[in-house]
């Protein structure tokens, strides 16, 4: 079975549309509020309206790069067609989106295998506060209802709230937790981790690392130290490295993926708190700019609110 085929088979279409469509709110909205102000009183789209569109793209935490393409794109059809109504903006905008996340991500995630990994490996990274620990278990917690196996690595030893939260993640969910005493070797404690996965058959191993980045280099460091501990164990381990990113942190998110993919191997991003944030137009600019996966969303607070990220899905719901 693909490793995340669970999430179409326990999540029927009506619950998650409804807790995307919820999750979103506040980002359409705040972007929507923003678009009728952009065409008042004006019946085509003209310069002014693609100049007042270009400001609503850019507060909404598109990104400036991003907003520009969108806008080119934009500019491109309504050369070809002069008299183009405001009222069709909408639907120009919502299709302009969809086609650049299609561009950035061709690969889609529903249609992930895991192939003959097993134990499947996923280092998690971030910074602390933006949901690490709350998506490792919500994670955990999908996997699991799934049939398979999981065990979570606490590697995030410089913080004794974080092997703590980790703990309590795993007595909630009921999966199995590898710690160490605080200050103990991250590298240590992810080897610890992956030899019993392989001793126990265990299916998915999730490790937590520490979420900081005062020092870029010390950072670099310890991951790579991390990775190559685990590679001992199981040669091209890990094979997901998902970095968890706060939406309600706007631009400020877009500094941390470049932080976190200069030191590391980054392939998967998750973006969480969308339910409570305007900023959900980061999604669309972080997949942009740096040709990431969005492979999953937090939509909310409750145990199921993490979505796999479907880009059709994702528009549609911020242009209902």
């Amino acid at each position: 079975m693909g490793l995340f085929d669970f999430f179409k088979k326990k999540e029927t279409a009506p619950e998650a549309q409804e807790a995307l469509d919820k999750g979103l709110e506040k980002t359409k909205d705040g972007f929507f509020n923003k678009i009728t102000k952009a065409v008042a009183g004006k019946s085509t789209v003209d310069d002014e309206v693609l100049d007042n569109l270009e400001e609503v793209l850019v507060t909404s935490d598109v990104g400036v790069k991003t907003t520009l393409k969108i806008i080119s794109r934009i500019e491109d059809r309504v050369s070809k067609d002069k008299y183009l109504n405001t009222s069709e903006l909408n639907f120009i905008l919502r299709d302009e989106i969809q086609l650049l996340l299609s561009e950035n991500n061709s690969n889609d995630f529903r249609q992930f295998e895991y192939g003959d990994y097993k134990p499947y490996v996923i280092m998690v990274v971030g910074v602390n506060g933006v949901g690490k620990t709350t998506t490792i278990g919500k994670l955990a917690h999908k996997l699991k209802e799934s049939g398979l196996k999981v065990v979570l690595g606490a590697a995030d030893t410089f913080r004794a709230a974080a092997v703590d939260q980790i703990k309590l993640w795993g007595e909630r969910v009921g999966v199995r937790v590898v710690a160490q005493a605080m200050g103990s070797d991250p590298a240590s404690v992810a080897f610890d981790t992956l030899q019993s996965a392989v001793a126990n058959g265990e299916d998915v191993v999730i490790i937590d690392t520490a979420g900081r980045l005062h020092n870029k280099l010390g950072l670099m460091n310890e991951l790579g130290k991390i990775k190559q501990v685990m590679q001992k164990v199981i040669p091209n381990a890990p094979h997901e490295i998902l970095l968890v990113l706060d939406a309600s942190t706007g631009q400020n998110a877009f500094e941390q993926c470049k932080q976190f993919t200069e030191a590391t191997d980054v392939n998967a991003l998750a973006i969480t708190k969308l339910d409570g944030t305007a900023k959900g137009g980061v999604v669309i600019g972080i997949s942009d700019q740096f040709k990431i996966p969005v492979k999953y969303i937090g939509v909310g607070e409750k145990i199921g609110d993490l979505q796999l990220f479907d880009k059709k899905e994702f528009v549609n719901s911020l242009f209902k």
